[in-house]
């Protein structure tokens, strides 16, 4: 089992039909750990709260991430504040379940299928999980396009067959 740099599981054992509220927070190790696992210039901070409840083997955890990260523009490499306050809704099924599944299409209102080994889900592992799945995957400064321009890099509007023609038409109107 590979160790989790948030690792924060929960007992099922403690877990019933009544909402279980728990907090938690990533000290500056292990934000400065996942900063790295997901290529961030850096988490400030990770928090997370949740309501878990347990019926047989399935977990529900519905809840509110907070973090505080900074990711780098993806043209010019500067840093850029990343705020994040979202709410979260996961279902933590036991492994072998999971892979019996069968795919299924879900709706954005659907919960997350997330599943574990054990007698323990791991809170802090899933909270990590949202925040790297809650970040621009493409950030950019506020200097990007200017950046691209002068790198040579067309615009999604000036490549193709549209954007040739757009040329040769500036071309002929010299």
């Amino acid at each position: 089992m590979i160790e989790n740099e948030f690792s924060r599981p929960v007992r099922l054992d403690i877990l019933g039909d009544a909402p279980r509220r728990i907090e938690i927070e990533a000290d500056e190790a292990e934000r400065a750990a996942l900063a790295r696992r997901f290529g961030l210039v850096a988490i400030g901070r990770l928090e997370a709260e949740a309501a878990l409840t347990r019926i047989g083997s399935i977990v529900s955890a519905e809840g509110r991430l907070r973090a505080e990260a900074v990711q780098s523009c993806v043209a010019t490499g500067n840093p850029l504040p990343a705020m994040i306050d979202t709410a979260f809704s996961l279902r933590f099924v036991p492994e072998e379940e999971g892979e019996q599944a069968e795919e299924i299409e879900l709706s954005e209102a659907d919960c997350d299928v997330v599943t574990y080994e054990g007698g323990a889900v791991d809170l802090g592992e899933a909270a990590a999980e949202t925040l790297a799945l809650s970040l621009d995957p493409f950030p950019r400064s506020s200097d990007a396009d200017a950046v691209l321009k002068a790198a040579g890099v067309l615009e999604e509007g000036e490549a193709g067959p549209f954007g040739a023609l757009k040329a040769l038409k500036e071309k002929l109107g010299e």
